[in-house]
């Protein structure tokens, strides 16, 4: 059995008792699921401390995992379903047919069938893991017959391959939903005007490391200040007799803490403004029944998919079938004029679930920038701290190496072969700042080019491409004027700075004012 049990005396410290069997769905568990489930459920302990917040703690990294799922889903199981509703392209089966071009969009990259040989080519201590995801999902349904999912009644552990990186909404997500109506729904829209979909979610975040030299006791500070909605993230603690030992915030449904610390490190990520997510305009050609593109001399193929969405109706569940297409450079997403938009973006599920379960467990900057390595950290910057006296500022870890004469904010001719992506920039091509003569790193989603004050990387070493922002953000400008010169940071005094109430656009607007 899981242990819940109270490390403060104010609540009542109780023991889960395993529930009979419940059919929750045509799929019920079997005999050999519930005792594997209830086997390892004997290797785990939860402890919920006087806010509620789980501590997990298993035998294996895979009994923590188990946990901490459980423990996931008796916070918020509904997030955990919608998650993944969203990221697998599901959300329709529980919303109906409004949900049926966001569903399409998540499926032109999280196809099934793709992700299942995905999950049976992982490295064997990956599957294990996600074994340990689904498994503990499901025993949390099998042991709470009250909760009825929206559409996922079990879930499968290569459905943690759909949803890898903890950003508020993925890479995916800038896909014009108004454009991939129009070019596979026979929408007549003003594709030219067409803009992209609202962001009305309020974004940012903020991470500041101090060196030693800069604290009053010498040793290292690490501020985390994560800005996203209430009930977005769970607080949490995993930890195993494996070395797993990470605490801090988990997008629901996900099996690593994505900001946070373990006993020797801390890891915060910033929403960064890398250009990394590239749209083609692609030169079709019909032959016959069949689509080609150009590609400099070559007239190309394209390849095809049927993808099936099933959708609820006040009747039961029907289904609408879709041919969509793909170029070298990804899913054909929309069209215009007489182009044809391709959309490119970083998406190596396997690389990227390891890259952010791995990290949890670097214990300093060299263990942290091997796992960097893997470079599919797509749409974060990174603020670390180790107990070492290291401290960096990382930009987004997944930039093509690209022809910087183009401008790849805009759509490019992708039948131009300069256009062609020729590898990723290294992390040392990168705009970073490790261990700066400042002493100091932040970010606060803005450009790189003042994470360590005059120590920051110089704009003019770096592709275009690799920062979007034309100026400084006003955080950072707060920050500019907070940080320099600080020499005795206590962790009083790091997080008084983080409450400081000046307002720099309101000094600048306000005299103009008056």
């Amino acid at each position: 059995m899981l242990l819940i049990k109270n490390q403060f005396p104010v609540l009542i410290a109780c023991t889960i008792s395993v529930a009979p069997p419940v059919t929750v769905s045509a799929q019920a568990p079997t005999t050999s699921d519930v005792a594997r489930w209830e086997q390892q459920a004997k290797n785990i302990t939860i402890i919920r401390d006087q806010w509620g917040i789980a501590h997990v703690h298993g035998k294996s990294d895979a009994d923590a995992v188990f946990g901490m799922e459980y423990a996931q889903a008796e916070d918020d199981f509904n997030r955990i379903e919608t998650n993944y509703l969203v990221s697998l392209g599901r959300l329709a089966e529980a919303d109906g047919d409004t949900a049926i071009w966001q569903d399409l969009r998540a499926r032109l990259y999280a196809d099934p069938d793709s992700l299942k040989a995905a999950y049976q080519r992982s490295p064997a201590t990956l599957r294990k893991l996600m074994d340990a995801f689904a498994d503990g999902l499901n025993y949390y349904l099998y042991t709470h017959k009250d909760v009825k999912p929206r559409a996922i009644t079990r879930f499968e552990p290569w459905m943690a391959l759909s949803f890898t990186e903890g950003s508020i909404g993925g890479d995916v997500e800038k896909i014009n939903l108004r454009l991939l109506k129009a070019f596979y729904g026979g929408d007549r829209i003003d594709t030219a005007a067409a803009s992209d979909d609202p962001d009305i979610e309020p974004r940012g975040s903020n991470g500041i490391a101090i060196a030693p030299k800069n604290t009053l006791n010498g040793h290292t500070l690490f501020y985390i200040n994560p800005h996203t909605t209430f009930y977005f993230r769970s607080e949490l603690q995993m930890s195993s007799d494996e070395g797993l030992n990470a605490y801090g915030a988990v997008t629901w449904g996900q099996f690593f803490v994505y900001q946070g610390f373990n006993e020797r490190a801390g890891w915060m990520h910033t929403t960064s403004g890398v250009d990394n997510i590239d749209t083609f305009l692609e030169t079709p050609v019909k032959n016959g029944a069949t689509w080609s593109y150009r590609h400099g001399k070559d007239v190309i193929p394209m390849k095809t998919r049927t993808i099936t969405i099933p959708y609820r109706t006040s009747s039961g569940i029907s289904t609408r079938a879709f041919r969509v297409y793909f170029t070298q450079h990804g899913p054909i997403v929309g069209s215009e004029g007489d182009k044809w938009l391709s959309f490119s973006m970083m998406w190596n599920p396997v690389s990227a679930l390891t890259q952010s379960y791995t990290r949890t467990k670097a214990h300093n900057l060299a263990e942290f920038l091997k796992v960097f390595e893997l470079h599919t950290n797509s749409s974060n910057n990174t603020v670390f701290a180790d107990s070492q006296g290291n401290i960096a500022y990382l930009h987004s870890n997944y930039i093509p190496r690209r022809d910087n004469s183009f401008d790849w904010t805009k759509p490019v001719d992708g039948s131009d072969p300069r256009t062609d992506y020729h590898g990723l920039l290294s992390v040392n091509e990168s705009p970073n700042a490790i261990n700066p003569a400042s002493g100091w790193v932040y970010n606060s989603n803005n450009w790189p080019w003042s994470a360590a004050g005059a120590n920051s990387p110089k704009r003019s070493d770096f592709p275009t491409y690799v920062e979007k922002a034309k100026w400084e953000m006003p955080r950072g400008y707060h920050m500019l004027k907070l940080l320099p010169g600080g020499k005795d940071f206590t962790a009083a005094s790091l997080t008084e700075a983080g409450y400081d109430s000046w307002l720099p656009s309101f000094a600048v607007m306000l005299p103009q004012l008056f």
